[in-house]
Parts: C-alpha cells; sequence; structure tokens
C-alpha cells in the first residue's frame, strides 16, 4: 500500500499539470473565439475598414492566442519557452519543406488582403472559376457560386491566377445583338431598341446608349447595342431588355430570322 501511495504520488503533479492544460486549453480557445468575434464586429461598425480586412485580422489574431496558449501549456509540463524557441528554430527547415504549399498559401493570403484585387461580396472568376467572395482566411478564398456551390480555391492559386472582378467597378456596360432580316427597315429597328433603352430607368444617361448595324450576316442584319448600368442591374437589365425587344419587333413588324436549310433532288 505504502509503494502503491508512493506511485501516486509521484504520478499527481503530472496529472495535475494535466488537468491545469486542459484548462488552459478550452478556455484559451473560447478566449481565442471571443477576441476573433469581438475584433471582426468592432471592424464591421467602422464603415472606415473593409470587412475582408477585418475577417483577416480576426483570424490572425485568433491564431496569434492559440499560439500562446499552445507554449503555456508546454509549459506546464516543463517546456521552457526558450527551449520551445530553440527547437522550433531547428525544425524550420524541415516545416517549411513539408508544407511549403501551405506557407505559399498564408503569404499569398497576405498579398490578397495587401493588394485587394477582390473583397467579400464581389462577383469574381479566378482561374476560370465564378462566384461571390464569401470570405478569405490565412489559407485559402471561399466562393459560393449562383447555383449555391461551395468553391474553396487555396490562396496560392487565385494569386497567380487571372481575376476577372466583375463587381469592382459601381458601373458596367451591357452588350446586346440583335439580327433582322434584310427586308427590315434597319432605322425603324434601331429607333424601338432607342425608345425602349431610354424608357428603362435602369439604362445610365452617361454614357449614352450605343446603337450600330455592326454586320451583315448569311440570313440577318446585326444590330449591335451598348448599355450601361450598376453593376447591380447588369443581368436583369440584359434579360428584360431581351424579352422586351422581342415583342416589341413583333408588334412593329421587324422579323427576327433564324437559319434555314433548303434541300435541292435532282432527277436520275
Amino acid at each position: 500500500m505504502d509503494q502503491m501511495a508512493e506511485m501516486a504520488m509521484g504520478y499527481w503533479p503530472i496529472v495535475f499539470n494535466a488537468i491545469k492544460a486542459l484548462i488552459v486549453l478550452i478556455v484559451g480557445w473560447i478566449v481565442a473565439g471571443a477576441v476573433s468575434g469581438l475584433v471582426r464586429r468592432k471592424v464591421a461598425a467602422n464603415e472606415r475598414i473593409d470587412n475582408t480586412i477585418g475577417n483577416f485580422i480576426a483570424a490572425i489574431v485568433k491564431w496569434a492566442i492559440l499560439l500562446m496558449v499552445g507554449i503555456t501549456v508546454l509549459g506546464l509540463f516543463g517546456i521552457e519557452a526558450t527551449s520551445l524557441v530553440a527547437v522550433m528554430g531547428a525544425a524550420t527547415l524541415a516545416i517549411g519543406l513539408a508544407l511549403q504549399g501551405t506557407l505559399s498559401d498564408l503569404a499569398a493570403g497576405f498579398m490578397l488582403i495587401l493588394f485587394r484585387p477582390y473583397k467579400n461580396g464581389q462577383f469574381v472568376d479566378i482561374g476560370g472559376t465564378s462566384g461571390t467572395v464569401v470570405d478569405i482566411n490565412l489559407f485559402v478564398t471561399e466562393l459560393v457560386t449562383p447555383d449555391n456551390v461551395q468553391i474553396i480555391i487555396p490562396n496560392g492559386q487565385a494569386w497567380g491566377s487571372i481575376i476577372t472582378n466583375y463587381s469592382h467597378h459601381k458601373t458596367r456596360r451591357c452588350d446586346l445583338l440583335f439580327g433582322i432580316d434584310y427586308g427590315d427597315d434597319a432605322d425603324v429597328a434601331m429607333k424601338i431598341i432607342e425608345d425602349l433603352a431610354k424608357a428603362d430607368e435602369r439604362v445610365l444617361d452617361t454614357p449614352e446608349p450605343w446603337l450600330r448595324v455592326t454586320n451583315l450576316g448569311d440570313s440577318s442584319v446585326d444590330i449591335s447595342v451598348r448599355l450601361w448600368c450598376n453593376a447591380a442591374d447588369y443581368w436583369n437589365l440584359k434579360f428584360a431588355m431581351t424579352k422586351a425587344v422581342k415583342e416589341a419587333f413583333d408588334k412593329g413588324g421587324i422579323s427576327i430570322p433564324y437559319p434555314h436549310s433548303v434541300e435541292i433532288q435532282k432527277e436520275g
């Protein structure tokens, strides 16, 4: 019994330190989440700071607190911070080689936040993948497609790809193409389109609507239309104008041609 009691007393400091370490980990995790959320809310309340930067800073704060918690936990088991730094310094090369892709994503994340080619809420195309930016964190960029599919892109790939930001500017040009029959009056057709454009409140007055006959096709005279609108109105305007022009052409007697096939038979 005495021997068992001595063994129990010998293990007690380790058990006690393990309990303290578990408590520190739980409290540290809660504090890291709370402080990170506080930073995110404070940034969101400040109109002069972009939410994208706020989320990035909040992520850095969270990981910094967790790192300090980890050092504290190791200290409870007798591992001094100076020794830990020495070990980490010696292992830096090996870790860097093993996690070079992850470190590249981290570096690219800082570049994305610094230069900000896109922000949360913007519709972008990154290397052929389109979607609305939901989040930019330390390692990945999260997109949501129009059909509500989540896409995760490593920051390294995002930074190294061609980025097309459809929401960067407040206005966009809406390009439309309409074909009319060779027997129809092009000026009448253009007047119909112009009147519809001027009647739509989404079409901006500056720059003015642009209409020209741009091509004489195999079966149609092609009229190109360029309208400027707010970026948020782009798709609604495009779809509405396409439908409105079709209906107006029908009422105005303007034909929209389509290719025909002619079969020629020869007698034997």
